[in-house]
């Protein structure tokens, strides 16, 4: 047989499915031929050039390793970042744990959003009458037939919290002299059995910094315990 005849059997695909099932069906095929499977020459992954078997299955094992590790980093970057919010909101449910009445627990809020969490823009617009509260920079009431409320009426029938960009209205409502500075929000609707109680705003002169993709599960909880501290200590 020449060489080239050698070529075009190698080349026919019946030829290649039956090499195939051969080494299929016999594994130790190279451990009965090693000086083979050292000559064997296969196209490098990265072109120009060709390499032996036993060094391509080398590059490919190492490969592996690479998205192995980079898919370990990642999960354990998840990991201390959940680990980051588990334990801000742990700090957060503690101090609303110590506080003695409704206005003792919107400072409580207002001070670990600061302090716990890096929110220097929040603010509390609660919805009704609260004589036993004074109206300051971080929390304010509005009635509730406020026309400046229908705003507000999707996220309140949502009942889920939204981050992204925000009506201008809404952002002065909420923020107030400070509404020029905040590029984007965190809205988290407080709901009390069934009804609007308010909305905890967050905001940011990142434009990045609240985005409609980012996970909202830490906000929702966060949300069920200010309403809580709101609705079971009514005392001034």
């Amino acid at each position: 047989m020449t060489t080239r005849e050698a070529h075009d059997i190698a080349a026919s695909p019946v030829d290649e499915e039956s090499m195939v099932e051969y080494l299929q069906h016999n594994p130790d095929f190279f451990e009965r031929h090693p000086g083979l499977l050292l000559r064997l020459r296969v196209p490098h992954a990265r072109g120009g050039s060709t390499i032996s078997l036993v060094e391509r299955q080398i590059e490919v094992m190492r490969e592996k390793h690479a998205q192995l590790e980079s898919k370990l980093a990642g999960l354990i970057a998840v990991a201390r970042s959940n680990d980051a919010v588990a334990e801000k909101l742990h700090r957060f449910t503690r101090r609303l744990l110590l506080a003695g009445n409704r206005a003792d627990a919107v400072e409580r809020i207002e001070a670990s959003l600061r302090e716990d969490l890096d929110a220097f823009h929040s603010t509390l617009l609660l919805v009704g009458s609260y004589p036993d509260l004074t109206p300051q920079r971080f929390v304010h009431a509005v009635s509730r037939d406020s026309p400046a409320l229908k705003s507000f009426d999707t996220l309140f029938s949502g009942g889920k919290p939204r981050c992204g960009q925000a009506r201008d209205s809404q952002r002065e409502l909420l923020f107030g002299p400070e509404s020029t500075q905040i590029a984007s929000m965190a809205l988290v609707p407080l709901m009390h059995k069934g009804a609007p109680l308010g909305v905890l705003a967050l905001g940011s002169p990142d434009r990045d910094r609240f985005h409609p993709g980012m996970s909202t599960e830490f906000l929702a909880r966060m949300a069920d315990l200010i309403v809580d501290a709101l609705t079971l200590r009514r005392s001034a």
